[in-house]
């Protein structure tokens, strides 16, 4: 039976700690992540687990340490955030060339500068082609179950690459919600023990790790790493069956709200996709057929699905919460679309980038992109059914023109 409770999004992943119970946890604090090793600190200080905690002078040498303890054969986790992340940045790199499945929580923040400690995703996407597998979480039971699932991803044999399980700092990092979780018995053996063939303490098959790679090797060693995120795909949804089996708790690469009959869509990652729905749910109660499509895995990315999920709706709006400084978008935007490029019948898409350093984004504001995407798609209608041309020229051009302007991006609630 699970057992019911109320807990911060921190707490919460804290708590599928405990119950894994890994063998070290290397952390520094930063905010909004600090209460992650804080809590698991005192699971340490109480008995509650068998865990060697490692107080390190900084998020390079914590990420430095995950990647010692995971290659001698100790199930290894950390928890960071924004500027902490950008200071692992070269280890993270080192950690997934190994093949070391590390699980680390990080609660989203953004980047300095100028300095700022509120929630956006540019430390996350910043590090999305680090070789990492990312899963992001709407609410504290999301970052609770996906915690527990990423550790099981990770270790599998077939794919054996660290893991990032993501959560908005502060919006569900601190919030305490309502949250179902599953008896200590019952995580510790869906997880199982970390079994691996090699590392380094096994004196009967001596290895080495991080070795220097001539070219002969490093283009090999480059593929058997794009081969394990490729078949990280057919595991994440394994193992989401099993999770499923165990909590009726259902996963998926991405969530589909009122998606059927819809005739735009917004795409949208994280805490934000809770008020993306209430916005859905109003429109629809306008009579307006309107959708959205929440990732949760970003690493790999869900291209054949969201390809399936999107083709045929007029109009797709990418929500970003990261700017990309591309002059083309965001990264979910760039990703999305690219998933749609040789679509048969793929919707004109919109980039809208929001909620950068923690900047507000009510259910008014998914509203406002909602009615423009609307409007776009009554526009596009206009061109594809040549309406009014023989009577009202003026019109048509009009809406042409600000279908046009439409296509570039925008950056939502920018004043001015």
């Amino acid at each position: 039976m699970s057992i019911r409770e109320r807990m911060s999004g921190n707490e919460a992943v804290a708590t599928a700690m405990r119950q894994i119970n890994p063998d070290v946890m290397p952390a520094f604090p930063i905010t909004p992540s600090t209460e992650v090793p804080q809590y698991f600190s005192k699971y340490v200080a109480d008995g509650n687990v068998n865990t060697e905690f490692i107080p390190v002078e900084s998020e390079h040498s914590a990420m430095s340490a995950a990647i010692g303890a995971q290659a001698a054969g100790a199930r290894t986790m950390t928890a960071t955030s924004s500027c902490g992340l950008a200071l692992m940045w070269e280890m993270l790199y080192v950690a997934s060339s190994m093949r070391l499945p590390i699980t680390m929580a990080l609660i989203n923040r953004a980047l300095t500068g100028p300095i700022n400690i509120n929630a956006d995703h540019s430390d996350s996407m910043g590090a999305r082609d680090t070789g990492w597998i990312q899963i992001y979480s709407e609410t504290n039971q999301e970052a609770y179950d996906n915690y527990i699932q990423a550790v099981k991803i990770a270790e599998d044999p077939r794919v054996m690459l660290p893991a990032m399980v993501c959560q908005d700092g502060f919006i569900t990092s601190h919030a305490v919600e309502n949250i179902e979780l599953l008896e200590d018995e019952k995580v510790k053996a869906f997880v199982g023990e970390y079994n691996p063939e090699d590392y380094l303490l096994n004196s009967a098959r001596p290895i080495s790790h991080g070795p220097y790679d001539t070219a002969n090797f490093y283009m090999e060693h480059k593929v058997q790493q794009a081969h394990a995120m490729t078949n990280a795909r057919q595991v994440i949804k394994e193992v989401a069956r099993d999770f499923e089996k165990l909590t009726g708790r259902k996963y998926s690469f991405f969530e589909e709200y009122k998606m059927k009959d819809a005739d735009v869509a917004i795409v949208i990652i994280n805490s934000s996709a809770g008020t993306a729905k209430e916005a859905v749910d109003q429109l629809r109660a306008e009579g307006k057929r309107v959708g959205l499509i929440k990732i949760r895995v970003f690493r790999p990315f869900p291209f054949d699905e969201l390809k399936h999920s999107l083709t045929g709706k007029k109009v797709v709006g990418v929500m970003d919460k990261c700017e990309g400084f591309s002059g083309a978008g965001g990264p979910l935007f760039a990703e999305v679309r690219s998933a749609l490029y040789d679509s048969h019948d793929r919707p004109e898409m919109f980039n809208y980038v929001y909620g950068l350093g923690g900047r507000d984004v009510t259910v008014e504001s998914i509203k406002k992109v909602f009615n423009e995407l609307l409007y776009e798609a009554h526009a596009k209608q206009l061109i594809e059914d040549q309406v009014e041309i023989a009577y009202n020229p003026e019109l048509l051009l009009a809406e042409v023109a600000d279908f046009e302007v439409g296509r570039v991006y925008r950056h939502l609630g920018v004043r001015g």
